[in-house]
């Protein structure tokens, strides 16, 4: 140790220089101030002083446009994105198959219209043949005769074909509520982001729309279906007497088979409770023999729906009704109602309504599809304050 001008400087041994260095330096500098000695010591490398004083760490400021911007919403893609992706594809072919349908009607419609066409010009000839005057066992008439038979057979066909794509569509109207099903539960999985919600209302609303569509499609599917067998009961019943008139030279006219229906009176709602229609008896005709039937009580539905859940059950309690009522009275009509709510603003009542008349429509395909003739039902619709749900009333006339 060598004290040089006042001071200390540290040389000589390693064994020295390695006992200064295990001293604390609040001890060597206490040291060097008692003895009146200044001490110095080299400073640690910067590495380390880097590692030591590295606290406190001063951060950014959170801007706004770091939350709400491009800097939050980054594109991710995760397990509900994946999800939202497959149930776009099957979406997309739900509407290619919607679209095949419609198609197919759209070919089955124009085809009707030309055989029916054809049908009605070779009648109308041998109408106008019969009505002008002509002899008995026409070679000319009975030939347009053998056509028209033909046309109406090609016409009877189509109907087979109706039948096969209805069933297509009531498949495809099952799919559709299947996705909704599954898009609506999607909702619930977990690690999800904003955008995923986003994207599964959009996929919502557009299964909604289609579910709508096919709604339209299977009810001109029925459409078609009930008018088609209407009227070729009724001209399978004309082609027997025009036959008739064709051998006899004469003009007879259309069948005595197909006798108008009469008149019905209206459902008056001032004598109804609650804004539903009175159901009246009119003239029934019981069964020869069968047990006296019990008055009809008015304002009581012989069979009310609430359509209150997904998926009602309605079919087999509808027919069995509608199976008893006929067997008390043979000649009775129905009237089929869709009653609405009337809770809500404008906007809820209108869409109410909406599901309403949707649901009165499928009631009215299973009471066609179960064999009542459509001409034996009358559709209306009306609102019911005291109706917590959609409701589909049946009243028996």
């Amino acid at each position: 140790m060598i004290l040089r001008n006042g001071a200390l400087l540290l040389s000589g041994s390693v064994l020295l220089t390695a006992a200064v260095a295990l001293l604390p330096a609040t001890a060597l500098a206490q040291g060097g101030a008692k003895n009146g000695a200044q001490v110095i010591i080299d400073p640690f490398p910067n590495n380390v002083q880097d590692k030591i004083y590295s606290k406190p760490i001063q951060v950014r400021d959170i801007t706004p446009a770091d939350i709400v911007g491009e800097t939050y919403f980054k594109p991710t893609e995760t397990l509900v994105t994946r999800k939202v992706k497959e149930l776009h594809g099957d979406l997309a072919k739900l509407q290619g198959d919607v679209v095949g349908i419609s198609g197919g009607l759209t070919n089955l419609e124009r085809a009707s219209e030309g055989k029916a066409a054809e049908y009605y010009a070779n009648i109308a000839t041998i109408n106008t043949q019969l009505q002008n005057g002509t002899t008995p066992g026409n070679p000319r008439l009975v030939g347009k005769l053998t056509v028209a038979e033909r046309n109406l057979k090609e016409l009877g066909n189509t109907v087979g074909q109706l039948n096969e794509l209805a069933v297509d569509t009531a498949q495809t109207a099952s799919e559709a509520s299947f996705l909704l099903e599954n898009t609506r539960a999607a909702y619930s999985l977990s690690g999800a982001v904003e955008e995923d919600h986003i994207s599964l209302a959009k996929l919502e609303d557009s299964i909604n729309n289609t579910l709508v569509i096919i709604e339209r499609v299977l009810n001109n599917v029925n459409d078609d279906i009930t008018r088609t067998t209407a009227y070729l009961g009724s001209e399978r019943h004309n082609m027997r007497t025009l036959s008739l008139a064709v051998t006899n030279g004469d003009l007879y006219g259309k069948s005595l088979s197909n006798r108008p229906f009469s008149s019905v009176t209206p459902f008056d709602p001032a004598n109804s409770a609650a804004g539903i229609p009175v159901a009246s008896a009119g003239a029934l005709t019981p069964i020869p023999g069968a047990a006296p039937a019990p008055p009809l009580t008015q304002a009581r539905p012989l069979v009310k729906i609430r359509f209150d859940r997904p998926n009602v059950d309605y079919e087999q309690p509808i027919y069995m009704a509608v199976n008893e009522a006929l067997e008390r009275y043979p000649n009775a009509k129905f009237e089929l109602v869709a009653v609405n709510p009337t809770q809500g603003n404008a906007a809820q009542v209108a869409i109410e309504s909406t599901r309403a008349r949707r649901n009165a429509e499928r009631v009215l395909r299973t009471l066609t599809q179960m064999g009542l003739g459509l001409e034996r039902i009358d559709l209306s619709y009306t609102d019911n304050p005291e109706a917590a749900s959609n409701e589909v009333h049946l009243y028996i006339r």
